[in-house]
């Protein structure tokens, strides 16, 4: 039996570092369009859905063929709101008042515009095929900065290796790969959201991307480094 798998977008209306981002033009279309557009091309998402608080985002996301099943409770819509509870929100509205249930969750941030359909896909074939608990879209970490030879400093003001270890590895050739959170795709079984309240579970897997992503927007510095690159790279809407 196939597995069920739901697209949820999180777009919230009260953005700080960039006012409206998610409905801010950006190449001539809102920027929740970049999402949308390859979330909707994807062949593993059997439905893709929008969790905002805020009716203007809604409506703008319905235009552009995004499901809006409910609008998110204005405490989940807060500065200092995790994510994960917007999640499970989400999961138990489309269970209790639509009667679906879906076996992973793919979370898609509209901060990411330039994420394509392949690794949408990519991502969901990998933790169905490999029985994952979640996969999220990593890239490798550069050698300067292995965890192997990064320090922290503790409370005393000394160092300790953010392995736990006491001695660095001596050689580079030695160092083992590191990888770290990209961020445009997560993938999560929908079971560890629900009972063990995490994004991740405990068999966590990456999918290696070969150059990190041009844009991640949270300020109005990305937003403007955004747009040049929108205009250098001819992405703008005619």
């Amino acid at each position: 039996m196939r597995k069920k798998v739901l697209g949820l977008i999180p777009a919230r209306g009260g953005s700080k570092g960039v006012p409206r981002k998610n409905i801010k033009i950006l190449g001539g279309r809102p920027l929740l369009y970049y999402t949308a557009k390859p979330a909707l091309e994807s062949k593993l998402l059997n439905k893709v859905i929008i969790s905002t608080e805020d009716q203007e985002i809604a409506d703008i996301a319905r235009t552009l063929g995004i499901e809006v099943p409910f609008l998110r409770p204005q405490e989940l819509a807060l500065d200092t709101t995790p994510t994960l509870p917007a999640l499970i929100h989400a999961l138990e509205f489309m269970k209790n008042e639509l009667n679906e249930e879906y076996d992973y969750l793919c979370l898609l941030q509209p901060t990411n515009p330039l994420r394509d359909v392949e690794t949408i896909d990519a991502c969901i074939a990998k933790i169905i095929e490999e029985d994952l608990d979640s996969v999220f879209t990593t890239l490798e970490v550069p050698t300067e900065v292995n965890p192997h030879w990064v320090y922290f400093e503790k409370e005393n003001q000394t160092l300790e290796l953010s392995t736990g270890g006491y001695e660095p590895i001596p050689r580079r050739q030695s160092l083992p790969k590191a990888y770290y959170r990209e961020g445009s795709v997560y993938v999560t079984k929908t079971s560890v959201i629900l009972e063990q309240n995490s994004l991740y579970g405990n068999k966590v897997g990456g999918y290696l991307l070969n150059q990190p992503c041009p844009i991640n927007i949270d300020t109005m510095e990305d937003w403007e480094k955004a747009e040049s690159y929108f205009k250098l790279n001819n992405l703008c809407a005619e």
